[in-house]
């Protein structure tokens, strides 16, 4: 991977981490596009730079990690669903990463149904809850477990499971957000320890190359999130479920046509 290679990536995952666009999808994509999706680093990169990420969302929302036990009590509560899922099914879920085919159907399914979620949640939005209680939060995060397929998208599928729990827009994308920093944690350091464990190393300048896209991941995501809140707020879904249509058909036509888009 050249250091080009991992900037691109890493503007990817900042862009798409927090947006309901499937930020591993994209990454999976455009991997493959530059080709180097084979690359055993490559995998673990794509999974390791979400710290770049992660710590936008504690720098953008520090406060809210001293505010109480409780807090972390809720995102405990949300983040065991997609734990134990990640143990009991990670083959399974590693075979899925190598599909390319199911990111573009993922995508297209997901935008089908993102145009219709603003009439959903109508009624949601103008009378929805700012709070997160600890059954609200498990509902959350077995909604988070649809994500494990690529192309769903965790930002998408556990603010859907917020709006489903009767919060407004911002709070269920603010809970997303911090949900995301137990759950890709935990995943970055699962997908390191099964590296090393493998009997991989880092070597020439992939330490440097990891440090490089994270810090390019956390200045991107950190304009992200800021303009989706504002964005989802005054302008919902609908555009987000063109968008995933559109690439997922995109996707699947190079896919069936063998155009650079082949099964990692």
């Amino acid at each position: 991977m050249s250091f080009l290679d991992a900037i691109i990536l890493s503007i990817v995952e900042g862009l798409t981490e927090f947006l309901p666009v499937s930020s591993t999808g994209h990454m999976i994509i455009v991997s493959s596009l530059l080709g180097i999706a084979q690359q055993p680093f490559t995998k673990t990169f794509t999974v390791v730079i979400q710290l770049g990420a992660i710590l936008s969302v504690v720098v953008l929302y520090w406060k809210r990690f001293f505010k109480s036990i409780r807090f972390y009590l809720t995102l405990l509560v949300a983040f065991l669903p997609a734990a134990v899922g990640g143990l009991l099914f990670g083959d399974i879920i590693d075979l899925l990463l190598e599909r390319v085919d199911v990111v573009g159907f993922a995508l297209v399914a997901g935008g089908i149904f993102f145009l219709f979620v603003d009439k959903m949640f109508k009624a949601t939005e103008e009378n929805g809850r700012d709070d997160v209680s600890y059954p609200s939060a498990l509902k959350i995060g077995l909604f988070q477990l649809l994500a494990l397929v690529p192309g769903v998208s965790r930002s998408a599928s556990t603010i859907i499971g917020g709006l489903f729990q009767k919060l407004d827009k911002k709070t269920a994308a603010e809970f997303s957000f911090l949900l995301a920093v137990p759950t890709m944690l935990a995943a970055t350091v699962y997908k390191l320890y099964g590296f090393l464990k493998d009997g991989n190393r880092f070597v020439d300048d992939e330490i440097i190359i990891l440090l490089l896209g994270n810090v390019t991941a956390f200045i991107v995501a950190l304009l992200a999130i800021r303009t989706f809140i504002t964005f989802l707020t005054r302008h919902g879904f609908r555009v987000f479920g063109w968008y995933r249509i559109v690439i997922g058909l995109v996707i699947l036509a190079l896919y069936y046509a063998r155009v650079g888009l082949t099964v990692l």
